[in-house]
Formats: C-alpha cells, structure tokens, sequence
C-alpha cells in the first residue's frame, strides 16, 4: 500500500511539474523556445568521359533554425538556409544556368527561408502548416534530398492522426515544391499524399497513395498506389533486416503505366552488416520509366546519380553492400549492376562501386569522405565522383 501511495503521489508530482513547465503566455514560448546553428564545408570533384570539363566545387551550407516552445499546442519554427562556394573554387554547373561547359555538381549559391511554419500538436493530433520538410517511410517516394547544399522542402498542410500507438495515418497536401536548385526551379502543385501505417512485431506495414501534379494547366498526373513491409528480427541469435515494397504508377501525361518492386535483406555478423537488394523501376514498353519525382534521389541507384531519372526502359538495380564500424568510424561499400527493364536498344546500364567513411569528432563534428565510381554500359559515360566534408552542428 506504502508503495502504491508512493508511486501515485509521484506521478501525480510529475504531472503537475510538467503542466508548471508550459510557457505561461506565447512571448515566454517564444523565450524558451531554441536556436540551432549547422554547417557543413564540402568539396565535390566530378570526371566524366565525355566533352564536358571536369567539375571542382568547394561549398559552405549554413542553416540556422530558430523554433518556439509549445504553447496550448502550438508552436512555430523559422529556419534560413545559404549555400555558397568557398575561396573560388567553383569550376562547375550548378544546374541554374552558370558553366554549363562542365560537369553538374547541383549546388547552385543561394538565400532562403528553408522552412517556417506554425505546429499544433495534442493528443493523437498533429497538423503542420507551411514551407516544411516532408519525408515519408525510406525516402523513396518522398523525401528532403539532404545530401545536397539546398535540401528540398515543401509549401504543404501535413495532417498525422495516431488513433493508437501502433496505427498512424498521414496525409499530407503540396501546393509547392521547393527543390534543390535554389528559387529558380521550384515547381507549383496540386499533390496529395497519403500514408497509413500499422507496426506489427515483425514490422511495419504501410499502404500508401501518391498523387502528384503540377500546377501548370497541362495533363501531368502521376497516381502511385503502393503497399510496403519493413522491419527486423533476429534468427540464430543473428539480427536481420527485410524490406518488400510494390507500387503501382499511371502516368496521365502519356497514358503509362508502370510498377515498382524492392527486396531487401540484410543480417550482421560481429558488428558488420552485409545487405543484399533488388530494386525495379518498371517500364511500360519500354517508352516511360516508372518516376520518383519527390524522392531523395541520391540515396538509391548508386551516389554518382546517374539515374536521378529513370530511363524509358525502367532500371533493375541489384546491389549488394557491408557496412560497419572501424577506427571509430563508420564504413560502407556498396556494388550495383543495372540492366533495363524492358530492353529496347540497350539492356546493359552498367555498375557502380560506392565507398563512404565518416567519423565523429568531439561532440559536435563530423568528418566524411565518399567516393563513387560509375562504369558505363551501353548508355551514360564513365564517371567518377568524390566528396569530401566536414560539418558542424550546436
């Protein structure tokens, strides 16, 4: 009884203390609220063989994020985002129109409101509205494009219902897309995006719709319908990972149709992890290739980016990969063989060999170097890619 009692008038302590905690008026909220400060100075080289110069490109991404306490709910966040090149050491085209001689490095200079937007958030309700970063399951169908200087962000109303903690259901409704190359190429839309996702021991189960359009008077729909299940357990005392994903795409734009497909094992074994994947980005005889438009690109299908766009022939991307911890880093590599879909004039996309190790330095430091290599087949050139980094967060 002594410790019922105990345990009762200590939560109810708790309870109170974390009432006491809100802000008492929005300017307290606005006082309590946090400032962060992110940077990261990185060098990029690009080689390619074809007539294009070689690209070198030193730059300097700056985020600061300012963000309220909440206050009967609600809070607000405003963030201002530059990237620039450093010490000149810009020998590259960045997409927007300057020195379109050599090689894409996509990190155009820029100043912009990253994000602002106004949070309410009780219960098993939260609403965001206003320029935001959006990502949803893997990155694979949405996501903010971080490994570029000027990540993608949207003018969206983001609604998540979690009626029970293992039942969650997002949609979300784009009225702009912010994307990577600064204010000149961010595309106006009417997209719609749900997702409902279930946990279950094994996994997460999500089925989701993707409707995505631009605003531009033109017939360009792209309706994705998908069902996908990730998670892990552990057989023989060994963990493992899974993930099965299909998609299913209509094109309104040209009347296509196409389907997605994704196995993906992994297991580890004495602290390194060795995956094994399959990925399919169909094609519809070989004339549209099934698109990702609002995706964080870089992460799949190889960091040379040679398939930011998927061919008209689709792409079957087979890849395998370890990763793990050495010299108090962190390693990956990874070996990707891509072919068509459905072959038309060429069936052979070629390989690509991905090197990473990044490591951490005292509390707020990180340090990178990356390195991709891209063996042509018969489309696309050789292309060797190399980044090297260092970043700072507070």
């Amino acid at each position: 009884m002594k410790l019922r009692y105990l345990a009762t008038v200590t939560a109810l302590a708790l309870s109170s203390a974390a009432v006491a905690a809100e802000p008492a008026s929005i300017a307290d909220a606005v006082a309590e609220g946090s400032v962060k400060l992110d940077a990261r100075l990185r060098y990029e080289n690009v080689s390619q063989d074809n007539n294009k110069k070689d690209a070198d490109a030193l730059t300097l991404r700056t985020r600061l994020t300012l963000e309220t306490a909440a206050y009967q709910g609600f809070s607000a966040l405003v963030e201002f985002e530059d990237s620039r090149d450093a010490f000149g050491i810009n020998d590259y085209n960045d997409k927007i129109g300057n020195k379109p001689d050599y090689s894409v490095i996509a990190d155009p200079n820029t100043t912009e409101l990253d994000q602002a937007l106004l949070r309410y958030q009780r219960g098993m309700f939260k609403g965001t509205l206003g320029r935001q970063v959006v990502t949803l399951d893997n990155h694979r169908f949405v996501g903010h494009v971080g490994w570029r200087q000027d990540r993608q962000t949207f003018d969206a109303v983001n609604l998540l219902l979690t009626p029970a903690k293992d039942l969650s259901l997002n949609y979300v409704y784009i009225n702009q897309r912010n994307r990577i190359f600064a204010d000149e190429r961010d595309v106006d839309s009417k997209d719609h995006l749900v997702n409902l996702g279930y946990t279950t021991a094994l996994g997460k189960l999500t089925a989701y719709a993707y409707l995505l359009e631009e605003d531009n008077d033109t017939s360009n729909g792209i309706d994705t319908y998908g069902v996908r299940f990730a998670g892990g357990a552990k057989l023989a005392n060994t963990p493992v990972k899974y993930q099965l994903e299909y998609a299913t795409q209509e094109n309104k734009a040209g009347d296509f149709d196409a389907d997605y497909y994704l196995i993906e094992g992994a297991a580890t074994f004495g602290g390194v992890t060795a995956k094994l994947g399959y990925e399919v980005l169909g094609s519809d005889g070989g004339q549209y290739g099934f698109a990702t438009p609002l995706a964080t690109l870089h992460k799949f299908n190889g960091w040379a980016d040679q398939f930011l766009g998927t061919p008209d022939a689709g792409l079957v991307d087979l890849y395998a990969g370890v990763s793990g911890k050495a010299l108090g880093g962190k390693f990956a590599a990874i070996y990707h063989d891509f072919s068509a879909d459905e072959s038309v004039a060429a069936d052979d996309f070629g390989s690509e060999i991905d090197l990473s190790y990044t490591t951490k330095v005292a509390k707020h430091y990180t340090l990178g170097v990356k390195y991709a290599i891209y063996d042509a087949g018969d489309i696309k050139v050789d292309t060797d890619k190399l980044w090297v980094w260092a970043s700072a967060s507070f």
